[in-house]
């Protein structure tokens, strides 16, 4: 059995982040010694270990709660896990694609900038007039 510090110090995360996964109910209330300080065991931990890993992938809360739920009942289809899975890869190749947009978008805003006066100033005029703008973005 560890402590609340001991299992953030493993993961690497704040005290705060752990009671905030024991509130919202991904992590299942630890058993509390006589003085009051909640004890961790090694599920405890995993499940902990596997919700910053999810996070740090960029799944949702929401995401993380259903596929833990889907977790715990181990002889049921992966089906809904690997939906999960596949939405927000679409999610993310969504982003990335934007990101391309407004990166190439930028870099011919610079490069067209003639440095001269701001009067002049090729970014302000693009920024100022979005039909100038080469680029699809929100």
């Amino acid at each position: 059995m560890i402590t609340i510090g001991q299992v953030a110090k493993d993961v690497n995360c704040k005290v705060q982040t752990i009671r905030y996964y024991e509130q919202i109910g991904l992590l299942p209330t630890p058993i509390r010694n006589q003085g009051n300080q909640r004890r961790y065991n090694q599920a405890h931990l995993d499940r902990v270990r596997f919700i910053r890993h999810s996070r740090e992938l960029g799944f949702s809360l929401d995401d993380i709660r259903k596929i833990l739920s889907l977790s715990d009942q181990s002889s049921q289809s992966c089906e809904e896990v690997d939906r999960i899975a596949r939405d927000h890869l679409m999610s993310v190749e969504s982003k990335i694609e934007r990101l391309q947009s407004l990166h190439k978008e930028l870099k011919r805003m610079i490069n067209e900038c003639s440095k001269d006066q701001v009067a002049d100033c090729r970014i302000i005029q693009v920024l100022s007039n979005h039909k100038l703008c080469f680029s699809e973005h929100e």
